[in-house]
């Protein structure tokens, strides 16, 4: 049997490595790689990182070139304008942090038990006739300038201003945002509003009506601290004031953000009364429930001096209207000391109903209780005896009669104070025969040595 040629052995020249996977060559044909696989093996991992990165950048400048034209039609837009106060920015951390008021929370209670149907009935005959005319608004403002300057849009329903394209497109975006509004973040253009010239024209094209009650409470905080006592006085006046008064007719209560930002307002007290409460009262139109909700605002807030006797010699002087009373009453209970112009005015005030023929509320009788109470010693004579003669044609069976015990009671201005301790008091006997006795005290002589 012929012996089998052996078959001569293939030695692989490389050294045996143990740990190497890639030592053994397999005689399998590999196949040619594919085309974008040999791009791939030319770019390195480090390269890669780079080339991305430089794509971010690229993605970055064209960004910026895109909104290159809204950056400068808003640097010409705010061109001229001052800067906002260093206040905005000190609260701009808890405007952001607000975390909204819950519909849960109760709203302002305890108003419906003070108002009496009968003695609202009598206010009504106070009232002005025009019981349909509404409270002016920021848009009625804007729209009758936009009319005056060009009358072809007499017809549109809500004209817009004539602005830069690029700004009534941020400020719309803003006004939807505002509109659904609860916590949260303000827009930052928002914020730019209180150092713009026109203003008004770029809050109306946010449609301030249609604010939810807590963005309306995050706007008053920032005119508030940002705006003048003019320029809050015309967000107060022009947007809050009419806001309230719808939510107050709709509801028969006001919503407690709105109540909230009532409180916000008075904090500049000149505005608020120039913005809120003497229009409220100008207008004849005021009915109880609002001089309740308001007024209890008034009664709680601490309000300057100052502030309260411009207030009140401001409601003196005005046309009168039932509710005008419940006012005066409030600020009087402060027990301010008023100047003698103050007193004389509402003195002058009362008297102007000397020959009303119409019953006069309960209210009116109050405010004046609540005047002689407090001013009794500031009043002249003559003004003593002049209300006396009020009391005989105006009458109250439970009010009247205080009013007069009242101003019997009392000393006259520029009179030395009295002594109002009763002479029987067992303190005074007691006292006063401590002090007699120690200035009667006998001299006891000296022995002399």
């Amino acid at each position: 049997m012929a012996k089998r040629k052996q078959k001569e052995r293939i030695q692989n020249p490389e050294a045996f490595d143990p740990y190497g996977a890639d030592s053994a060559k397999t005689k399998k044909r590999s196949k040619p790689p594919k085309r974008h696989q040999e791009e791939d093996n030319f770019i390195a991992s480090n390269i890669s990182s780079k080339i991305i990165k430089e794509a971010f950048i690229q993605q970055k400048e064209v960004l910026e070139e895109e909104h290159e034209d809204v950056h400068q039609s808003a640097k010409s837009f705010f061109a001229g304008v001052e800067e906002v106060p260093k206040a905005e920015d000190e609260d701009d951390d808890d405007i952001d942090d607000f975390a909204g008021f819950s519909e849960t929370q109760s709203q302002f209670a305890g108003y419906d038990e003070e108002i009496n149907e009968e003695d609202e009935g009598l206010m009504e005959a106070f009232l002005s006739k025009e019981q349909g005319r509404r409270q002016k608004t920021l848009a009625d403002l804007i729209v009758e300038r936009i009319k005056e300057k060009d009358a072809s849009v007499a017809s549109e329903n809500r004209p817009v201003p004539k602005l830069d394209k690029s700004i009534i497109d941020i400020y719309k975006g803003v006004g939807t945002h505002l509109s659904r509004y609860t916590v949260g973040k303000i827009p930052k253009a928002f914020k730019h509003i209180p150092s713009m010239q026109l203003w008004e024209e770029v809050l109306y094209i946010t449609e301030p009506e249609n604010w939810s009650p807590n963005a309306l409470y995050q706007a008053t905080r920032i005119f508030a601290s940002n705006f003048g006592a003019k320029k809050a006085e015309r967000f107060y006046r022009l947007v809050l004031l009419p806001r309230v008064r719808e939510d107050i007719r709709k509801n028969k209560r006001l919503h407690f953000a709105l109540y909230q930002t009532l409180k916000k307002a008075l904090y500049k007290p000149a505005a608020f009364f120039k913005g809120i409460l003497f229009p409220l009262c100008e207008s004849r139109t005021c009915t109880l429930r609002e001089a309740v909700i308001i007024g209890s605002i008034i009664e709680k807030v601490s309000i300057p001096p100052l502030h309260s006797s411009v207030a009140l010699l401001r409601l003196a002087g005005m046309e009168y209207c039932g509710t005008t009373s419940y006012f005066i009453k409030l600020l009087v209970e402060k027990k301010y000391a008023l100047p003698y112009r103050v007193v004389d005015a509402v003195v002058a005030h009362f008297m102007r109903f000397l020959n009303e023929t119409r019953i006069m509320p309960v209210i009116w009788h109050q405010s004046l209780l609540a005047f002689v109470q407090r001013y009794k010693n500031e009043l002249q004579k003559e003004d003593k005896d002049r209300l006396r003669d009020l009391l005989e044609k105006q009458k109250h069976k439970l009010v009247t009669p205080e009013i007069s015990r009242e101003l019997n009671h009392s000393r006259n201005r520029g009179e030395k104070e009295e002594d109002l301790m009763s002479i029987s008091s067992p303190v005074y006997v007691i006292n006063k025969t401590i002090e007699e006795d120690r200035f009667d005290i006998p001299e006891v002589p000296m022995e002399e040595d």
